[in-house]
């Protein structure tokens, strides 16, 4: 049965970085909730786009030509095969990340981290 996501809620259920966690499923995707702060890793997705959208503080996103930054409110999509270097340049973000399920958010590196369920 279809029952509403409390984003509040569910950021409160975890306070570690980079790490994400799965709040819904829908057509073979996950939605990710993500709680980030300082730099992740230079990575790409070889095989899947990756969208991105903000809910609390700036995000920046560099890439090998340049850099965009994000806001509460605003998404980015990164295709696939592009690498990133996602990165908190102060306090802390709140993000959603949609990828296909079973995707590692590390992509194309030897480091993974596997999406919790909350």
């Amino acid at each position: 049965m279809p029952r509403k996501i409390n984003l509040d809620e569910k950021f409160a259920q975890f306070s570690d970085h980079w790490a994400p966690r799965v709040a819904g499923r829908y057509n073979g995707n996950e939605i990710r909730l993500v709680r980030a702060a300082g730099d992740f890793q230079w990575h790409c997705h070889p095989d899947t786009d990756e969208l991105f959208i903000v809910v609390e503080g700036e995000l920046v996103m560099e890439f090998r030509d340049h850099v965009e930054t994000l806001g509460p409110g605003e998404m980015i999509v990164v295709p696939r095969g592009v690498e990133h270097f996602p990165r908190v340049p102060e306090g802390e973000v709140r993000m959603i990340v949609i990828d296909p399920a079973d995707t590692a958010n590390t992509g194309d590196t030897s480091t993974a981290f596997t999406p919790l369920e909350i």
